[in-house]
């Protein structure tokens, strides 16, 4: 799969251009980067969120399993109402996201096990709208972190630039530095995605997870404290990079496989 996608226009390549250069040479050999699909899904109430478990639980998760697709399932930390659900799809390739999307519908057995969902919400809708982002992986960590199995807590957080070479900066921050010091103090990295398409662009979305609240604390704590940061974050090549930074707490359904 080449570097550039073909979803970037003509207004990124300059930019694209001097990061994807300095940033070649950190891509492991023969890796292909992979593709992500965060699902968004909004709720009238918290009744109906147990039919669109049941649904991913029992057909969908099963079904992407069976094409090579792993499934994450999130809910926010704390009591919501109504709820909001997220969903982390991790392909292999663009080109498995485009054969899976289709393969999906011709799949009998799916089909059968999602029947009764589909037949149940089409007159009766159980969410408002489900919002879905297209994600690039990373050259840095081409393919997802799965967490130990003692996470109990995920932050989700969207850096927004104010154009796309900014952005693309911020990529290369993160792809020839950052990450780096990630790992080193303990902010356990699940993805990085730089957003194709969705909602929020230009932005790039990154998921970490914790054992909890304290370790997060103590570990950023680390983070920001830490002379590679000092160094880092005055650099002027990373100027005004991230100028919005959001960030939400998720914890993991009870049948997530992230």
């Amino acid at each position: 799969m080449k570097r550039r996608n073909f979803l970037k226009g003509s207004a990124l390549i300059a930019g694209a251009a001097v990061a994807g250069h300095a940033t070649a040479n950190v891509t492991p050999p023969n890796s292909e980067k992979e593709i992500y699909e965060w699902r968004v899904y909004h709720f009238k109430n918290g009744g109906q969120k147990s039919k669109v478990d049941r649904f991913y639980r029992d057909a969908l998760i099963p079904a992407m399993n069976e094409q090579g697709v792993k499934v994450g399932a999130f809910g926010e930390y704390g009591q919501t109402d109504p709820p909001t659900v997220y969903y982390l799809l991790a392909y292999k390739s663009m080109a498995e996201y485009h054969r899976i999307k289709k393969a999906i519908w011709m799949d009998e057995k799916f089909l059968k096990q999602a029947q009764g969902y589909f037949d149940d919400t089409a007159p009766n809708a159980v969410y408002t709208r489900f919002e879905t982002y297209l994600l690039e992986a990373f050259d840095a960590i081409p393919q997802l972190r799965q967490p130990e199995k003692s996470r109990g807590l995920f932050e989700l957080r969207t850096y927004e630039s104010n154009n796309e070479e900014a952005n693309q900066r911020k990529i290369k921050m993160f792809n020839d530095e950052e990450l780096a010091l990630f790992d080193k103090v303990g902010l356990h990295a699940t993805f990085f995605g730089e957003i194709l398409a969705g909602p929020q662009m230009p932005a790039l979305v990154y998921l970490l997870w914790f054992k909890d609240m304290d370790e997060r604390a103590a570990n950023w704590q680390k983070f920001v404290s830490s002379p590679e940061w000092d160094t880092m974050k005055v650099k002027p090549e990373y100027a005004h990079t991230a100028t919005v930074v959001n960030k939400m707490f998720l914890v993991p359904l009870d049948y997530s496989q992230i």
